[in-house]
């Protein structure tokens, strides 16, 4: 090769060399749809940086290989929706929600955008996916609770509160998945002797009435179930059932570490880290639609004994060895 001709190639490669490395580079953009008031709320503090921890593990670095773009939407269905067309207008690579309602915008908002989910009941009964095995089109992720749980939230109050013979279960109505755990948990009541009412709420305004008319007559108890609301929540419907000694079981710990009784459910910090795989995979080339539906294959029972106490409640021993994690 001739000199002119070697310093013309060694140039042209050279210049290519930055455009190489910035196309290995690219950020990918990841819009996030989060049914919470902002940053701070400790669902968000907590199952966050579980997520982004599993990301950086598979090779996602915020600013360098991908950006995240956070949309706060509280529990208000108006501005669910409207966080979800704004996001999807953003035209972000892929996105990931948590729960049934910002998912069930999304669903409406893009059938073409790549969508992970987590924390969403029943995702088949609520239509966003066709079945658990190959959910179709754009929408893949975790489930959080089978339908079947509310005879077990009932079954479990009833074990550890015997007293307890009607049952107020504090759902909304909107959410297909909420109706079937109060089925659910009505077709197990009759095993159980207990009477099953339901309490529908759709805004933390009436979150006290609702309540104190239930507790006029004696030996209720509570199973809440996991919708925006009462998550976003969780502080003043365990204060209200110890103020008025309502035995509950609730789906997530966190209630329980705010005073609640007991709760039985899923490892959330595992289930972020799943995501974070799917997510992954997606991002990778493969599509939500190949994978499956992932369902938890862990439950945990959280109990604190301090609020039993207070409740006149004893917990028997082999009730405590059976929990994974116990509250003196």
């Amino acid at each position: 090769m001739r000199r002119r001709e070697f310093i013309a190639f060694v140039g042209s490669t050279a210049a290519a060399w930055p455009l190489t490395a910035r196309a290995q580079q690219k950020v990918r953009r990841i819009g996030v749809l989060l049914p919470f008031d902002d940053e701070r709320d400790p669902q968000v503090i907590q199952l966050w940086p579980a997520f982004t921890q599993r990301m950086q593990e598979l090779g996602w670095s915020e600013g360098r290989n991908v950006h995240y773009d956070l949309r706060f939407a509280t529990q208000d269905a108006d501005r669910i929706r409207k966080a979800a067309v704004d996001l999807v207008t953003s035209a972000p690579d892929l996105i990931y929600v948590w729960a049934n309602p910002a998912l069930a915008s999304l669903k409406q908002a893009t059938r073409t955008i790549p969508i992970i989910f987590a924390q969403v009941s029943d995702p088949v009964g609520s239509g966003y996916v066709a079945n658990l095995a190959r959910p179709g089109e754009n929408i893949s992720g975790f489930q959080n609770f089978e339908t079947a749980i509310g005879g077990k939230w009932l079954e479990l109050l009833k074990e550890i509160a015997p007293a307890v013979r009607r049952v107020g279960v504090v759902y909304n109505q909107k959410i297909p998945a909420n109706v079937a755990f109060l089925h659910a948990a009505e077709a197990a009541s009759t095993a159980t002797g207990a009477t099953v009412t339901a309490i529908e709420l759709h805004e933390a305004a009436a979150i006290e009435s609702a309540l104190t008319a239930f507790a006029q007559e004696p030996n209720g108890g509570l199973i809440v179930t996991p919708n925006p609301l009462n998550t976003t929540n969780r502080e003043l419907i365990p204060a209200l059932a110890a103020q008025l000694r309502l035995p509950a079981i609730y789906p997530f710990h966190l209630f329980v570490f705010s005073g609640g009784l007991v709760s039985y459910g899923f490892d959330t910090i595992e289930q972020q880290r799943g995501a974070a795989g799917y997510v992954d995979r997606v991002l990778k080339g493969e599509k939500p639609s190949d994978l499956p539906i992932q369902a938890p294959t862990k439950y945990q029972l959280v109990i604190s004994l301090k609020t039993a106490k207070a409740l006149g409640l004893t917990i028997s021993t082999q009730l405590q060895q059976r929990a994974d994690e116990v509250i003196e």
